[in-house]
């Protein structure tokens, strides 16, 4: 009979070389997407009371000097989210070329050529009149999203983004066939190499509340679970993001991140060959702030391995409030 060895386990644990010769995840802040709000009518950024630390920022020096900081340490990747001067009931604030939206992409893409990738967030929520993701019609005396009309309206957005100098549009609406909508008007006005991010499985989550504060686009009235998906269901996730793959998605996304790493896993082992992104949103960003404010947790800790269970379970990029934290903590050894 053979005598093995005791097996120890432990041994690959017992220092942190160790530990990080042998780790199965790593962060990079090249996967990182740093969300910006970026508002018209200010010269100063402006904190957002419900996300301490994260700003609205006005479409000059300041956001191009707040870039090139986060540039240095390593992020350079964005994704920009607009609060106009003005709204209306077809969010033409959205598409015009005078845009808040559109004005920052030039500026920043004037600022630092190839140096950043400029993502653009597209939906209407933050700039039509009621905060919908959508064209809002009356019908049998009813108030309802127009899937078809909304869709004509996402695709001037998108386009004007690209016209301003977006690499990536990412369509969050969750309008039916928006994708396919953005995909036919891009190649059609001559952008056939801008990128879609596609917010495919994104949830009716309450972890949105501070994003809405800071965007000033909460619906003026019912809620968003007619379009958004059921927090319920997994498996469905799957026929989303067939769906936006099948109209053109070269990115796909897992909104919110956090509380729904199940999601996260189903949809990366069902399409391993696309990058997946997960969004770790507004709310799951304010609860850790909280936390670590009144001393419930170390900060840097709890968002590293929280950030790494997010990877761990298939992202491939993270959109993430701490991306500029993140980036400093990789360059500092991550406390594991």
């Amino acid at each position: 009979m053979v005598n093995f060895p005791t097996l120890r386990p432990r041994r690959l644990r017992s220092n942190k070389l160790l530990r990080d010769f042998v780790a199965q995840t790593h962060l990079n802040a090249a996967n990182l997407i740093l969300p910006i709000f970026v508002k018209d009518g200010i010269s100063e950024p402006e904190q957002i009371q419900s996300m301490p630390d994260v700003y609205r920022y006005p479409p000059n020096d300041k956001l191009i000097k707040y870039v090139e900081n986060v540039k240095e340490k390593g992020i350079k990747n964005i994704i920009l989210f607009g609060i106009p001067a003005y709204k209306d009931e077809v969010a033409s604030s959205a598409y015009a070329k005078d845009g808040v939206i559109q004005r920052a992409l030039k500026m920043l893409r004037e600022s630092f050529k190839d140096q950043i990738l400029l993502i653009a967030d597209e939906c209407t929520d933050e700039y039509i009149s009621h905060g919908h993701c959508g064209i809002v019609l009356r019908r049998n005396g009813n108030l309802v999203i127009d899937n078809d009309e909304s869709l004509r309206i996402h695709s001037k957005i998108a386009v004007s983004q690209a016209e301003a100098g977006a690499d990536v549009i990412a369509p969050s609406s969750m309008m039916d066939g928006v994708v396919g909508a953005i995909r036919r008007d891009l190649d059609e006005a001559g952008y056939k190499d801008v990128a879609i991010m596609a917010y495919s499985a994104k949830y009716a989550s309450t972890f949105y509340s501070p994003f809405r504060d800071a965007a000033y686009s909460k619906p003026s009235f019912g809620d968003r679970r007619g379009y958004q998906m059921d927090p319920r269901n997994s498996y469905e996730a799957i026929k989303e993001v067939k769906l936006d793959i099948e109209e053109g998605a070269d990115i796909v996304m897992v909104k919110p991140a956090h509380t729904y790493l199940d999601v996260i896993r189903i949809v990366k082992d069902e399409f391993p060959e696309y990058p997946l992104a997960a969004y770790h949103v507004s709310g799951e960003y304010s609860m850790i702030k909280a936390a670590a404010i009144n001393g419930w947790i170390d900060e840097k800790t709890a968002v590293l391995e929280i950030t790494t269970a997010i990877k761990r379970a298939g992202a491939d990029l993270i959109i993430t409030y701490y991306a500029e934290k993140i980036a400093e903590w990789i360059r500092e050894g991550v406390p594991f």
